[in-house]
């Protein structure tokens, strides 16, 4: 028995002759096992206690695997689920990994297969938490959703920004899953944009986490003025419009069509910028703003 592990493990089956071999082998093998005759009984145990693993049956009276897991997932979107079948139809495996498990073994257990199938996954869904919390402490903008867009986690920045700008949208990422999924059936290489919610938001994928995707909100670049440039330099107001538009590339002559003054006016407030900068020169003061501009 391997007493360093003490992850919970969730059993829920309708057959009380799986409950308990399932209960053994969890149990030599140093797991905790909870277990739930069904769904509805899952769902009130994951209230009280959360699970590191599900394991769970396919088919089960009145709400069955496929209705429990989708259920699970929403309230325990980053536990993995096992479905337990003895469905041999490829099309029940396919609607269970669509209904949000993870993997699946097929009936009679072999308590062995289990064991090994519980193990990977926990390892795996740590590692992912740690890369999760990781990116919580950084303040990322980093989110990881399905193929079908919907949301398996999202660090505490996106969740606000999500927030932010909903506007009247009351469920923004059942909106944003319909947008995603489509997007990723396409070229990921494209930045997806979107403009559903009271703000304009830009996506890029990040890559691919199992069956998952990593995507992440682009960092919208606040636009600085002349104005940024008169609090960053021992320049006026005025001087600070002119080096705006020279770091630019405008002439004299456009400068002077824009600010509405004569290109001599321009010229002036150029030598008083030199001085003050301490440069010989219009390439080399636009040096100096552009720096300052895009920093």
């Amino acid at each position: 028995m391997n007493s360093k592990m003490g992850e919970v493990v969730l059993v829920v089956d309708d057959s009380p002759e799986s409950l308990g071999m399932l209960n053994i082998a969890l149990n030599t093998n140093g797991y905790t096992a909870l277990v739930a005759l069904s769904g509805v009984q899952a769902l009130s145990i994951i209230d009280k206690v959360q699970p590191d693993v599900i394991l769970l049956d396919a088919v089960m009276p009145e709400m069955d695997g496929f209705e429990t897991c989708i259920k699970l997932k929403a309230l325990l979107p980053n536990v993995p689920i096992i479905f337990m079948t003895g469905l041999s139809d490829s099309e029940d495996v396919v609607r269970g990994f669509e209904a949000g498990a993870i993997d699946y073994v097929t009936k009679p257990i072999s308590p062995d297969e289990v064991i090994a199938r519980i193990k990977t996954h926990v390892e795996t869904a740590k590692l992912a938490i740690s890369a999760q919390d990781a990116l919580d402490l950084t303040g990322s903008n980093v989110f990881c959703v399905s193929n079908q867009g919907r949301l398996s986690w999202a660090t505490p920045n996106v969740h606000k920004m999500i927030d932010d700008i909903a506007g009247q949208d009351n469920s923004p990422w059942a909106t944003l899953a319909t947008k995603l999924a489509k997007w990723l059936k396409t070229d990921t290489l494209q930045p997806l944009k979107l403009n559903c919610f009271s703000q304009p938001i830009e996506i890029v994928y990040e890559r691919a986490q199992d069956d998952k995707h990593l995507v992440k909100i682009a960092a919208a670049k606040a636009q600085k003025t002349a104005e940024y440039l008169k609090q960053n330099l021992p320049i006026t107001k005025r001087e600070s419009e002119v080096l705006y538009w020279v770091s630019y590339g405008k002439t004299s002559w456009e400068i002077s069509q824009i600010l509405d003054m004569s290109p001599r006016t321009v010229n002036k407030h150029l030598e008083q910028i030199y001085k003050k900068l301490g440069v010989d020169n219009r390439t080399s003061a636009a040096a100096i703003s552009i720096r300052l501009l895009e920093e």
